[in-house]
């Protein structure tokens, strides 16, 4: 999209109309995936009664493992996703395929059998491949270099994702555990379904955003002129930064494994007479997102505009740090279950806020930081390449979930604490030679804004 298309663009509440198309287009693709995700593994390990209600009684080590695998290739497949898009039909009909294919396999979810379970999820793999890093990279599409709305447009579009996570959480959860898990299911393919249908009615408010390259292919000069000094350094610091995006998520990613059936398993979920579902304790990270996400947003935004450091990595070391403290919370409930009670609900709750707070300082940063940095004509790939560092952190996940089965529920809490802590203090002691590398990126948004 040039300057003078961008110019044009109709805005809504100071941000181009094509922002909402995609906020809505995203909840509901979030819906889907996070309904799915707040039932996938407790469908797995429940043993089976009836036709609707019976799960596959898998054990705990068995159902971490196909968590971790699955979280990991839906966010890897964002790779070739990227190159399709990059090389062949453009971002935003990537994102219409995708979508198509994500339908196809929410659906399938909702059919019995064992052969329809794996089906859906390799189309649910395939879809979100295409889908998934395409959207976020039409996001920084819609802002001109140097346009400091480009942050808060993110922030605004995290929300919508949040917003998605935080209605499947309650709803498909609640229909999962108490109706059954394939109207669960089911309700997450309608959901997706939404999600497509609105994105095709506001294709309109998209218009020169995502389009393919004319010629894009291994002759095209543009394409096949080698990358600058400076560009060269960018891609160095980008590739250093998904070391960040793997430690995050491979912490953060305990929410649908190990702290899951944790919840389900081991917390007491009684309140006022009523068993809270164990899925309904995974809204509670949406929840605070939508409550604290501006507030957040607008204390980075005022302290980067008083002078003080707030560049996106010296954000993403804080970020971890402060998520990582959140585990801390997990490891007071894990004493307690040890002691021989069941742990208490609060001890969740205030793990889940403080991985919102660190969440919410790295992870939509991260993606406007890729959208700065990355070179155009590779802009789909290296976002495709930042869901690729977010699966593999999803199998890490995974990994230290089944390891929880030998080593106990408190040791994994307590490292994972000590090692995203230390982790995120040694990123801020190289902060001043990573950001040598961005050769002014984000001064120049910073410059522009003043």
């Amino acid at each position: 999209m040039n300057s003078s298309e961008q110019s044009q663009q109709a805005t809504l509440m100071g941000h181009p109309r094509g922002l909402y198309t995609l906020f809505f287009t995203e909840m509901w693709e979030r819906f889907s995936y996070y309904g799915m995700r707040a039932i996938l593994v407790l469908y797995l390990v429940a043993q089976t009664r009836d036709d609707s209600m019976g799960g596959l009684g898998w054990t705990n080590k068995e159902a971490l493992a196909l968590y971790g695998w699955y979280t990991m290739l839906v966010y890897v497949m964002s790779v070739p996703g990227g190159w399709i898009a990059d090389r062949i039909c453009g971002q935003k009909k990537a994102v219409m395929y995708g979508g198509i294919l994500l339908c196809l396999g929410h659906g399938t979810l909702a059919l019995h059998g064992i052969t329809a379970f794996y089906t859906g999820l390799a189309l649910i793999i395939l879809g979100v491949g295409l889908l998934k890093p395409n959207i976020s990279t039409m996001v920084g599409g819609l802002y001109a270099a140097g346009d400091d709305r480009r942050d808060k447009g993110f922030t605004i579009f995290y929300i919508g994702i949040n917003l998605g996570a935080f209605l499947a959480s309650v709803i498909v959860g609640y229909v999962g555990e108490k109706i059954g898990w394939h109207y669960g299911f089911g309700l997450a393919g309608i959901g997706m379904l939404a999600g497509q249908l609105q994105y095709m009615m506001g294709w309109k408010h998209l218009q020169g955003v995502g389009e393919a390259v004319a010629g894009a292919n291994a002759t095209h000069p543009s394409l096949n002129a080698p990358l600058t000094k400076i560009e060269k350094d960018r891609v160095i610091v980008l590739l250093l930064s998904f070391l960040i995006v793997i430690v995050f998520w491979g912490a953060f990613e305990q929410a649908g494994g190990l702290m899951n059936i944790y919840t389900e398993q081991t917390v007491d979920r009684m309140l006022f007479g009523f068993e809270i579902p164990a899925s309904w304790l995974q809204s509670l990270n949406p929840l605070f997102i939508m409550i604290l996400g501006t507030g957040v947003a607008a204390y980075w935004y005022k302290r980067n505009h008083a002078g003080k450091e707030a560049t996106s990595l010296f954000k993403m070391a804080i970020g971890t740090i402060i998520m990582g403290s959140g585990f801390l919370w997990m490891v007071g409930a894990s004493m307690q279950s040890n002691s021989g009670q069941s742990a208490a609900m609060y001890w969740l709750v205030l793990a889940y806020l403080f991985h919102t707070i660190g969440e919410l300082c790295a992870s939509p940063v991260a993606l406007s930081f890729i959208t700065k940095l990355a070179p155009a004509k590779y802009a789909s790939l290296m976002m495709g390449l930042y869901f690729a560092m977010t699966g593999l952190g999803s199998k890490l996940a995974g990994l230290l979930g089944e390891a929880a089965s030998g080593l106990g529920e408190l040791t994994i809490f307590l490292g994972i604490a000590i090692f995203c802590m230390v982790f995120g203090g040694l990123l801020l002691l190289f902060l001043k030679k990573l950001k040598a590398l961005t050769h002014g990126a984000e001064d120049i948004e910073s410059a522009e804004s003043s």
